[in-house]
């Protein structure tokens, strides 16, 4: 309804782009036809400190080390947004205690990963605080760049689809299941569902 109604939706998938958007890309894109023109990841300076090895009691402290230590977690993230063909943003969303410092050094390991990271102070400025933010995700949807693909095709076995994200999502080195696991799985592909999304 929303994309017969409005020139642009912005849609939230749910949390992290190893749950939420791997779902909405891989499950919900696929079904419904939906190519996403881009992706914006929320993400904060606090989080990046505390992905570091902050306290949450010690969030207030500058501490930039921690800050870069932290971004591999975000860096992740933009891999997996990028997998699937779609073009990232990084907003940054604004608390007062972050510094510019902290602010500069999330922008720059962003800008390494090959995005842009935003500053967003919509909580204290309104939709004015996210203006910047507005306008890139436009150049992002308007620029042509997404070449959205999910991560396997409708083919492949269940448990290889399964097998697709723990390595390419979770970087694990494979799925293992118990045999009463693959035989379910094999028995609703004999019944005509392994053309399913997992």
């Amino acid at each position: 309804t929303s994309l017969k109604l409005a020139e642009y939706v912005a849609t939230e998938a749910g949390f992290g782009a190893d749950l939420g958007a791997e779902k909405f890309f891989d499950i919900k894109c696929r079904k419904a036809g939906l190519k996403p023109a881009a992706a914006v990841i929320v993400a904060t300076v606090r989080a990046m400190k505390m992905n570091g090895g902050v306290k949450k009691e010690d969030l207030g402290a500058e501490n930039i080390e921690t800050v870069k230590k932290g971004c591999a977690n975000l860096g992740r993230h933009i891999e997996n947004v990028k997998q699937f063909g779609v073009p990232v943003v990084v907003a940054m969303n604004h608390f007062v205690s972050d510094t510019d410092e902290e602010i500069a050094a999330m922008k720059d390991y962003v800008a390494g990963m090959g995005a842009e990271a935003i500053l967003c102070k919509h909580w204290a400025h309104g939709s004015k605080g996210i203006e910047e933010l507005s306008r890139k995700v436009v150049e992002l949807a308007e620029g042509g760049a997404s070449q959205f693909s999910p991560l396997y095709p409708d083919d492949m076995k269940l448990f290889d689809k399964v097998n697709t994200i723990v390595k390419r999502i979770y970087r694990g080195s494979e799925a293992i299941a118990d045999k009463s696991v693959r035989d379910q799985l094999h028995a609703w592909e004999e019944q005509g569902y392994g053309h399913l999304p997992v």
